[in-house]
């Protein structure tokens, strides 16, 4: 079974996304120098790499359906 573009991209941020809140999730449990930045960084990741994705997708489809320049 053939993987097209957009699946292998859903594919990456569905692993992105897991990983990310998986991190979130132990950089919240641990207590070391530079937890709340790093923190920080995740909570903006885990809305920015959606939006990141949707977009990469999106241009994708976009590229395949367009019409070549006679």
């Amino acid at each position: 079974m053939k993987k097209t573009p957009k699946q292998i991209a859903a594919i990456t941020g569905i692993v992105l996304l897991v990983s990310l809140y998986i991190v979130t999730f132990v950089v919240a449990i641990l207590d070391f120098p530079g937890k709340e930045r790093l923190f920080a960084a995740c909570l903006v990741a885990s809305i920015g790499l959606p939006i990141l994705l949707w977009l990469t997708i999106w241009s994708v489809g976009k590229m395949k359906k367009r019409e070549p320049d006679n």
